[in-house]
Order: C-alpha cells, then sequence, then structure tokens
C-alpha cells in the first residue's frame, strides 16, 4: 500500500548529533515534493519547536513548517493540563523543556510541586537530582519526558533523558509517566496532527526501542532505518520485526510504498 502520511523521527534518522544525513533530507525534500503529510515526532526536549525549525533549515538544509514538529515537551504539556494537578513544576531539562512549561503557565516550585518533570539536561548536577528526588517522596507526579537511554550524536551514544530517569526511579522507588516513544500520548497526538488513520500512516526512525516500538505498540506500521541507534546486525534478533529496514532513506520506494 501506499502511506497516507509518516511520522518521523529526526536524531539518527533525519541527522546524527551534527553531522548530516543526506539521505535523511532529501527523504522529507521528497514528501514535500509529492505534498504527502508528515509530523516530525521527536523525543528531544532540549530544544522549542521553533529552535528546531531553525536547527534543520540552519544546518540540515531543510525547510519545514511549524505544524510538523511536535516534541515531547509539547506532548508533556498536553498530559499536564488534562491530569489537571496544580500550576506547579520543578523540571530537569534544557531551554526547550523548561521555556515551554513556563509559558504554559506552571510556574517553578522545588519545594512541593505537582509535577517533577525530567528530561535531557547535559548541565545535571547532584542537586538537581536531589530536589527531583524529595520533590517526588513527597508526592509530586514524576513524569519522563522520554525514556530514551542513549541519544545518537557525532560523539557516540551518549547518556539519554532515560538514564537520569532510571537514577531517581531507584532513588525515590517510584515508577515515572513516560510521555514520549514509544508511549501512547505522544504518538496518539502526532496522529491528530498528522490527520489520517493510523493504518495509512508509517513511522519511520532508528531507534528499535523508542521508534518502531512506538509503532508496534500503538497499531502504526514501521520503517527502521539503521543510521543511528539500531544497527543492522541487531535486527535480527529484534523480539518483532519492524514491517521495512533500510541501511539508507535513500533505499525507500514511494511509488510503491
Amino acid at each position: 500500500m501506499k502511506y497516507k502520511g509518516y511520522l518521523i523521527d529526526l536524531d539518527g534518522t533525519i541527522y546524527k548529533g551534527k553531522e548530516r544525513i543526506p539521505a535523511g533530507e532529501a527523504f522529507i525534500r521528497e514528501l514535500q515534493r509529492r505534498d504527502i503529510p508528515y509530523v516530525l515526532v521527536t523525543n528531544n526536549t532540549t530544544r522549542t519547536p521553533e529552535m528546531v525549525q531553525t536547527m534543520l533549515s540552519e544546518s540540515f538544509h531543510i525547510e519545514t513548517g511549524l505544524e510538523t514538529i511536535y516534541t515531547a515537551t509539547l506532548a508533556t504539556i498536553d498530559y499536564m493540563k488534562d491530569m489537571n494537578r496544580g500550576n506547579t513544576a520543578y523540571v530537569i531539562g534544557e531551554t526547550g523543556l523548561k521555556t515551554a512549561v513556563a509559558e504554559a503557565g506552571f510556574r517553578e516550585d522545588k519545594e512541593a510541586p505537582a509535577y517533577v518533570v525530567v528530561g535531557l539536561d547535559t548541565d545535571l548536577t547532584y542537586e538537581k537530582l536531589a530536589t527531583a528526588t524529595l520533590a517526588i517522596q513527597r508526592g509530586a507526579v514524576f513524569i519522563g519526558t522520554n525514556p530514551d537511554l542513549n541519544i545518537p550524536t557525532e560523539r557516540g551514544l551518549m547518556p539519554g533523558a532515560g538514564s537520569i530517569l532510571a537514577l531517581l526511579e531507584k532513588a525515590t522507588r517510584v515508577q515515572p509517566v513516560i510521555i514520549g516513544k514509544p508511549e501512547a500520548v505522544i504518538m496518539n497526538k502526532a496522529l491528530d496532527r498528522l490527520g489520517v488513520r493510523r493504518s495509512q500512516a508509517i513511522m519511520v526512525g532508528d531507534n528499535y526501542l523508542t521508534d518502531i516500538t512506538a509503532g508496534i505498540k500503538n497499531d502504526i506500521p514501521t520503517l527502521l532505518v539503521t543510521t543511528g541507534f539500531t544497527k543492522a546486525e541487531e535486527v535480527a534478533s529484534l523480539p518483532i520485526q519492524p514491517d521495512y529496514v533500510l541501511a539508507s532513506l535513500s533505499e525507500w520506494n514511494f511509488d510503491e510504498n
């Protein structure tokens, strides 16, 4: 069948850290040329959608509208508003996450916040972890923006938000609510943006644990590209096979799929 909409991961799929993946760039441009709808679904919370848009334009030669960018940050805020537990939060994260949570009307509270929100933070300190631990022990809702244990970069696989969550889960003995891929919250919202039925969409990504599992868990066809996290030699041992596996997105045939 020909898919009517694409959900696409970014880091490791369209680019790799600061390193270009020309086939990924060409993949987006071909979707645009064919007027096929797509949503860029990223677990990365370090940038706002506006920052993602600028980065794609300046570093990766991709011009795309803000409406095509859906981050774990946006999905996290949607979840917090749906819970309606209060308007205070303590956030471990970077600019994209902190700015968006504040602009959504949540004020910082280090003592007794309604929510503790944890994303990737490359300036992580012991004190931040201690503050989050105590707040969760006092009853704050513990939210993880995404479960990514590692992020693919030009340096290699670096610690991701999931590694921070694992530490806090051990320290508090509280399991976080995970918002990002592979969970349903972000996928359902992204499908709403895409505007096609899940059977007519396809999830494209490099990480079996997040991108491809997101498709499998949420009944969306999957395309794994082995340019980032999950390597080609690992594919044979995956518990559930992706619908498609490619070494490069340049191999994808839009006319047949």
